[in-house]
């Protein structure tokens, strides 16, 4: 049981619930209000602290996948744009053209009230009312105190200020409570600039940055540090110089500098904390994401900290109960369906590609036998039909810990069977952040494993994608061969851990690009590097020709392909496993010394056995037919949603987006 985040877990529910004291529950009876808070309500650390436990829980409470982006909502739709996952929804249906003002996303939310609603302005409120009465009606609490709080006050406003900023450009800076009215100009603030709101942003985790600590006791752990708003600014500040904000990306490096200069500074910083790149060996690297349980970890810059409690006062994992097999829970939800170009995408384990720009094998790759000599991060990332993927058992079941996923026909037209009962449209599947300790027990629900939101490997990334746009080459290459060493990546001819010899600085950001969509796969990130630098599509019209210029394909044309692995030697109308007893001695774990002969053995297996076959239905299908991905010009930054263009109508409709009244938007958030 982790009873130090229990314990902040009961707190904070406590406080949104308003059911822990009577003080507390007077203090939300004013919030509930927003009006004032009793001068009384500041000269207590409990009551303070309290009010911080309660914003992270607004904040982060929906964070309980590493998929989910966007603080308060966490939604995880946007994985399915990317490699990552397959399915077609509205931004990518093709027979869909959302430009009209109910179409654009409801992340902003109703502004003009005064409610509890857990939305971006009601968070950002939260903040700016601590901020504007601690020191001045806390002045009896010490420095040391009201320093720490306003820092996390300060880093909570500003990661807000950037989810709003990276879903709709510009928008509205409001740095002071303010009472909602449909008739006061002093709050009928315009759309700020991208510009403006970066500034601001910076301004606050600068801030942050001079009042949070280098650590927090073990007690606190969890909370936002001194190292952790440097590095947050390195990431604001590479959204802001990349080509979706910066139309001049390719020919003035200034934003690029200062994206560097932010992400160096944090580098040193969090290094001479005791933070960095989490051990030197794939195991390790696996390790780091379920090992540290509550407590501090060197890779983890931030974090949310998840417990294994069974009853509604904790917050669990929901990640591990979304990719487990069926057969390993007794009712699991099956697993997460990898698509082909996510299987053919990690590197070979000489860190060569798979795969052309044009999804031609090169470098010895099979992608029948796909799990052979691949990436050392490939195996922890993914299983696969006789891999060895551990739990901790509870149910008793006889399930082992070596899965198979694969069908068999039962007769000659359309019956099939399913291995171990694992229906799964894919010969990969997600197992990446699984913990072998986590219990089967009400099929994983109650999986305790934290959720790093920002790794030190993001860090380097970041480093390296400066270097890179800047064209320095050679600075880019010894950051991303300090990712691919520490997971055993062999650097055969010099050749750099796989990655070669970058002529341009094209293929240097291609590179990082590419180094991300790996190291950071299911972590929430791709969505925003696609986004960041429009790899849907190349419109010239729109100043986006990224695709070209880095030489990649773009996402729009392609489809998420899905296929079951399928027994090809007959059918069994019994319903018996034609290979139960033949795939017995068959095994590959990457952690056992024979694990080459294993994965010769079960290359072998797969060729002798099966074959691969299209599901019923296509893994990117509108009405059950095949559909390519259609991603819109306008859809990178959302346009307002029509409910807050009435609420306000003062505030200017995006670019490619309608305003209320059904005319074209006039508000450019590259300017």
């Amino acid at each position: 049981m982790k009873t130090k985040f229990n314990k902040y877990i009961v707190v904070s529910l406590l406080f949104v619930l308003g059911i822990s004291s009577s003080c507390s529950d007077d203090f939300l009876e004013e919030k509930r209000q927003y009006k004032y808070y009793q001068e009384e309500f500041y000269q207590n650390e409990d009551r303070v602290n309290q009010y911080v436990a309660g914003l992270y829980y607004r904040f982060f409470d929906g964070y309980k996948t590493p998929a989910g982006i966007r603080v308060g909502s966490f939604t995880t739709t946007e994985a399915s744009y990317t490699e990552e996952v397959g399915g077609i929804s509205d931004l990518i249906n093709p027979n869909k053209t959302l430009v009209n003002a109910q179409d654009a996303s409801g992340y902003y939310g109703p502004v003009l009230r005064d409610a509890l609603d857990n939305v971006p302005y009601t968070r950002i409120r939260d903040c700016n009312g601590m901020l504007e009465n601690i020191d001045v009606l806390g002045a009896n609490l010490s420095q040391d105190f009201r320093d720490k709080i306003k820092g996390q006050l300060y880093y909570l406003r500003a990661i807000q200020y950037y989810d709003l900023m990276r879903t709709y450009g510009g928008v509205p800076i409001v740095l002071t409570v303010q009472n909602a009215s449909n008739d006061d100009p002093s709050i009928q603030l315009p759309r700020a600039s991208v510009t403006e709101v970066v500034n601001q942003i910076v301004s606050d985790l600068d801030m942050a940055a001079t009042l949070l600590p280098p650590n927090w006791d073990s007690a606190n752990y969890g909370r936002f540090t001194k190292g952790a708003a440097m590095a947050q600014k390195s990431r604001v500040l590479l959204t802001y110089a990349s080509p979706l904000f910066n139309k001049n990306w390719d020919t003035d490096n200034s934003r690029w500098q200062a994206a560097l200069d932010a992400g160096l500074a944090a580098e040193t910083q969090l290094k001479g904390d005791g933070y960095g790149l989490y051990g030197t060996t794939a195991k390790q690297w696996a390790e780091m994401f379920y090992i540290s349980n509550n407590a501090k970890i060197s890779e983890a810059i931030t974090v949310k900290l998840l417990s294994d409690g069974t009853t509604s006062l904790y917050s669990n994992n929901s990640w591990e109960r979304s990719m487990r097999l069926a057969s390993q829970g007794g009712q699991g939800s099956g697993g997460v369906d990898v698509p082909k170009m996510m299987i053919d995408l990690f590197p070979m384990k000489n860190g060569k590609r798979p795969m052309d720009v044009n999804g031609t094998a090169i470098n010895g790759y099979n992608a029948f036998t796909f799990f052979v000599d691949r990436d050392p991060r490939f195996y922890r990332t993914f299983g696969f039909s006789g891999c060895y993927w551990p739990y901790n058992n509870t149910l008793g079941n006889t399930t082992q810990p070596t899965v198979w996923a694969y069908r068999w026909s039962t007769n000659a037209t359309t019956g099939v069977a399913y291995s171990m009962g694992n229906d799964v449209a894919s010969p990969a599947f997600v197992r990446k952040m699984s913990s072998p300790t986590v219990s089967n027990a009400s099929n994983f629900q109650y999986s305790g494993t934290d959720i790093m939101e920002y790794r030190f490997a993001e860090l380097v990334l970041n480093i390296a994608e400066c270097y890179a746009a800047m064209g320095d080459i050679t600075n880019a290459t010894s950051y991303l061969e300090q990712i691919r060493k520490r997971v055993g990546i062999t650097n055969t001819n010099s050749d750099h851990y796989g990655i070669g010899t970058l002529a341009t600085k094209y293929e240097a950001i291609e590179a990082v690009l590419y180094e991300r969509s790996v190291e950071l796969a299911y972590e929430g990130k791709r969505f925003w590097d696609i986004q960041r630098w429009m790899l849907f599509n190349d419109d010239a019209t729109a100043n986006n020709t990224t695709c070209a210029k880095l030489g990649v394909a773009p996402l729009n044309g392609k489809q998420r392909i899905g296929n079951y692995l399928h027994y090809k030697l007959g059918t069994s109308a019994s319903g018996t496993d034609p290979l139960a007893s033949a795939r017995a001695s068959i095994s590959v774990d990457p952690d056992n010394a024979n694990f080459a002969t294993q994965i010769t053995a079960l290359a072998n297996f797969y060729n002798t056995n099966f074959e691969l076959r299209s599901p019923p239905s296509p893994m990117d299908a509108v009405n059950s037919v095949a559909t390519d991905i259609l991603w819109r010009q306008n859809y990178y930054i959302s346009g307002l949603n029509l409910s807050v263009l009435q609420q306000n109508p003062w505030l200017e409709q995006t670019i490619g987006w309608g305003d209320a009244s059904g005319s074209t938007g006039t508000f450019n958030y590259q300017n």
